[in-house]
């Protein structure tokens, strides 16, 4: 592929210590992403804030205040996981749609592209910028901006599935699903909001476990891996 966008779970780059950062996952992660890279795939990529903050089930806090410390959490995410990409050899650039400083890029469409001509590969930090909206709709609307192929989003879980594996042993996995079929069951594979933009611009997904040997290189190649949600 050309172009895509990774989604990397927050939640996931923090292993098994479920905060924070897990080094060794990241740096296989960006071991991966190099091999694409040097192949000349363009990789754009958006991190969730699960692994600092769980904003909507923390209670007594204005629910934008805490959209917004989430915002800040997937900054922080990014200028890490950049730099870890950094000692792996690759260029890299946090964009924004909001001005960090000069901690980031402010986000536009012609200067990712200016990077991505460039072989950087371009961390879309921040979400959306607005509050109640999910980190799932921000890479969905980056992907559709930057005209990604598809999106890859990596998780802790391997796969999609009818129910919860982890409370449900008869869970039934999807190899491939419509994202009609994603809407119409209320899958979790993005939140609803996400889901309808996909449908609408038709962005194909791959959803995948995180811990999938060389799984980030396989579903950039095509190979059938996880769940396919397609449109």
């Amino acid at each position: 592929m050309k172009r895509i966008m990774l989604k990397l779970s927050g939640e996931a780059l923090a292993g098994e210590a479920g905060k924070g950062f897990d080094d060794e996952v990241i740096a296989g992660v960006a071991v991966q992403v190099k091999t694409l890279v040097d192949e000349g795939t363009q990789v754009g990529i958006v991190i969730g804030g699960g692994n600092f903050w769980r904003g909507r089930s923390s209670r007594g806090i204005d629910r934008t205040k805490s959209d917004q410390i989430g915002m800040l959490a997937t900054v922080m995410n990014c200028i890490y996981v950049s730099e870890i990409f950094r000692t792996e050899g690759m260029q890299t650039v946090v964009m924004t749609p909001f001005k960090v400083g000069e901690f980031t890029k402010g986000f536009s469409k012609d200067l990712a592209n200016e990077y991505f001509a460039k072989g950087t590969v371009v961390f879309f930090a921040g979400g959306t910028g607005h509050p109640y909206f999910s980190t799932d709709t921000g890479t969905v609307l980056r992907a559709i901006e930057i005209e990604a192929e598809t999106i890859l989003l990596a998780k802790s879980i391997d796969a999609v599935y009818d129910s919860d594996p982890a409370k449900n042993p008869d869970a039934v996995r999807y190899d491939t699903v419509s994202i009609s079929e994603v809407i119409a069951k209320e899958l979790q594979v993005v939140d609803m909001t996400a889901s309808i933009l996909a449908k609408e611009n038709r962005m194909p997904m791959v959803v995948f476990g995180l811990d999938e040997k060389d799984g980030i290189i396989r579903a950039a190649r095509g190979e059938a891996i996880g769940t396919t949600v397609t449109v």
